[in-house]
């Protein structure tokens, strides 16, 4: 087991959270973030994955007064306040839903549908919100 796995004794498990959902309209999304916040309080390595309608999660200037919900997308910046700065988009998705990354409202890495993948493989857990 290489050094960068271990820590303290323990081992440092690799989460990866795929957020798949709108930010409005069902509960994923919220939950996501809150489960996030809590995977990298507890120092694992915390990488997260922007794909199909879990886009709008991060995009900025949204409006919820109409849906009359507060709007919890401002949270996404505190993520490197908690070390989480793994943080992708995935292309084909960003470029179906007519967006760019002056679009977003946090810094992210693009990557495409294959790369993703491949970060994928490397991961102990995947969890899809």
């Amino acid at each position: 087991m290489s050094e960068e796995m271990m820590e303290e004794g323990g081992t440092i498990k690799k989460f990866m959270y795929l957020n798949r959902k709108a930010p409005y309209g069902t509960i994923y999304a919220l939950e996501s973030l809150e489960v996030i916040l809590i995977g990298a309080a507890f120092d694992q390595d915390v990488s997260l994955v922007f794909m199909d309608d879990g886009i709008y999660q991060i995009k900025k200037d949204q409006d919820t007064t109409a849906a009359e919900v507060k709007n919890f997308s401002k949270t996404y910046r505190a993520l490197e306040m908690y070390d989480v700065e793994k943080l992708y988009v995935e292309k084909e998705s960003m470029e179906a839903r007519g967006l760019t990354e002056a679009d977003l409202l946090v810094d992210v890495e693009i990557k495409t549908k294959d790369e993703i993948a491949d970060l994928m493989e490397e991961q102990d857990v995947l969890l899809s919100f």
